[in-house]
């Protein structure tokens, strides 16, 4: 198992500064990490930090309330595109869920699905605010969609990621969707668990800790 490939080595807190990307793509080359996420305002930054490596860039959308229109989701997506990210994790309406507007997210998905084009779209459901109904619900329709990879988790939520929502998504997601677990994760032995569980991708702030951890 290459874990190091798993990894999107992640810094979405309000507070950071271009040295904190710095940082956090030094660490991603070191590692070679399957991405960086980065705030929207900082992708031309990391773009240029890795742009002679095989990391991705990541970005997030809609973060991390997923309250924007759907519009504005689009037009976060294609300038993210534009900056030079090659992934996108984009928040659901999620109370457009809680409400079992299905309509309005299956439309949603489907214009962020055509705004991503050609590049990595993960779809972020909050399960923190969510029961099993929901999550299957949206399983459905990301997997109804093409959507590449359904996630738990922004991280700033009342919680995150759990072993029990992974194998459940993972059950529900067909042959295409994948599993990105995110929120909460920052030991070895955690991210094993889930990668056990079904996911395919970690998001996590902890990436060098938990490549430390791996080769003790």
């Amino acid at each position: 198992m290459e874990l190091n490939k798993y990894i999107d080595h992640t810094y979405l807190k309000p507070i950071g500064t271009e040295v904190d990307i710095e940082k956090l793509c030094q660490e991603a080359l070191n590692y070679d990490f399957a991405s960086v996420c980065v705030q929207p305002c900082y992708v031309k930054k990391a773009k240029a930090l890795l742009k002679k490596s095989n990391v991705a860039i990541g970005t997030v959308i809609g973060f991390p309330l997923g309250a924007n229109t759907i519009e504005t989701k689009v037009y976060e997506i294609k300038q993210a595109l534009k900056n030079g990210a090659d992934e996108v994790d984009a928040v659901i309406n999620i109370g457009a869920l809680k409400a079992k507007n299905y309509e309005y997210l299956e439309k949603e998905v489907e214009e962020l699905v055509k705004a991503a084009s050609d590049h990595i779209l993960k779809i972020i459901i909050e399960i923190s605010y969510l029961d099993d109904i929901e999550i299957i619900k949206m399983c459905e329709i990301c997997r109804n969609k093409f959507v590449n990879f359904i996630k738990t988790s922004t991280g700033f939520s009342e919680s995150g990621a759990t072993i029990e929502a992974v194998k459940l998504m993972k059950a529900h997601a067909g042959d295409l969707l994948e599993v990105k677990a995110s929120g909460g994760i920052r030991t070895y032995e955690d991210t094993i668990k889930y990668i056990e569980a079904g996911a395919s991708r970690i998001g996590t702030s902890s990436g060098v800790k938990i490549m430390e951890e791996s080769a003790k």
